[in-house]
């Protein structure tokens, strides 16, 4: 049993946002790890903790560090969930990383946490892999069990896939080995899925290459299927502002605004420092002007979700910029494995 109230927000207004990222400048030996932001209306955000991590990555991970955090509230009222990269850059460089992280939380401060390594768990399928990169976890009514899906590459194939595989009830390890969800044309990374109006709505960073392989275009795409299981239809439409020029975009997500009928889709402008978003309706247009976040951080590659005002209550209160503590570590971790 993981300790901490868990609050439904099924009964509950959303009033608030909780913005999860890992950091983009500071020592690069903290760059790596969670952080978490608030904000009351998506735009205005304010670090906690002084921007310091709020989970220490040697206690989480595999490899001593974690990219792309991707936070999802639970839709059976049983909790809050995150899974990440397992990946440290800073310390073994980009050849390879194993796995992915996963967390599972009934309060927001309080997480266990366990980490996946492909290689070793499914040696057989998994044994020449060169990338896991970017998981995010989505809830399938159909299966009644929650879909954490990734990036995938193998050492002798550039060619970057969606996979998935269902989790266990603890939130810790997957049912089965991983299997291929989605391939893109020219490949993919950093996949997103939003559901609306019957709809699965896969947004990810994909490019565009030549007769001979070469890329000469990348930025937001999407595709999108009546079912997480397939088949997905792609679309080689680019959603971002930014696909007609040489600033490169990743790390796109999507979500949706607490008190309107309206999306917000996010992406890291990663060579300038830079996080900007555009609007959207219906999730097939978006708004044409860029707009930023005002912020006191700099974030990497993360996920936004809506929080009551409890919820935020009580993460200002462990966490306020003006009380925290640089060298706070949570006061639960338990670690599955």
């Amino acid at each position: 049993m993981l300790p901490g109230p868990f609050l439904s927000a099924q009964d509950k207004e959303l009033e608030a946002y909780l913005f999860v990222y890992f950091e983009g400048t500071g020592p690069g030996d903290k760059q790596e790890q969670i952080r978490f932001a608030v904000s009351e209306d998506a735009v205005n955000w304010e670090a906690l903790n002084n921007n310091e991590p709020v989970l220490a990555s040697s206690k989480i991970s595999n490899t001593g560090g974690v990219r792309d955090p991707h936070i999802l509230r639970g839709s059976k009222s049983d909790g809050f969930y995150m899974v990440a990269t397992d990946m440290y850059t800073r310390k073994n460089g980009w050849e390879t990383n194993p796995g992915i992280v996963m967390l599972k939380s009934r309060d927001l401060i309080n997480w266990s946490s366990s980490a996946i390594d492909l290689v070793k768990s499914y040696p057989q399928k998994f044994k020449n892999v060169k990338w896991v990169w970017a998981p995010q976890t989505i809830y399938d009514p159909k299966a009644d069990k929650y879909l954490v899906y990734f990036t995938v590459r193998f050492h002798d194939n550039p060619k970057l896939d969606f996979y998935s595989a269902y989790v266990n009830e603890d939130f810790s390890s997957f049912e089965e080995a991983p299997t291929l969800m989605f391939s893109a044309k020219d490949g993919a990374i950093d996949g997103d899925i939003v559901y609306k109006d019957g709809i699965y709505h896969l947004f990810y960073k994909g490019n565009t290459k030549d007769e001979n392989g070469k890329e000469i275009k990348n930025g937001i795409k999407q595709a999108i299927s009546k079912s997480l299981q397939g088949p997905w239809k792609e679309s080689f439409k680019y959603l971002d502002s930014y696909a007609q020029s040489r600033t490169g975009v990743e790390g796109s997500s999507v979500f949706k605004l607490v008190d309107k009928d309206e999306y917000i889709l996010m992406y890291d402008l990663y060579s300038s420092g830079r996080y900007e978003f555009q609007r959207s309706k219906d999730l097939f247009n978006f708004s044409v002007t860029t707009e930023s976040f005002i912020k006191n951080f700099t974030p990497r590659h993360g996920s936004i979700i809506g929080i009551t005002k409890k919820e935020i209550q009580r993460l200002n209160k462990k966490w306020s910029s003006k009380e925290s503590n640089k060298d706070f570590q949570p006061e639960t971790v338990e670690k599955y494995r």
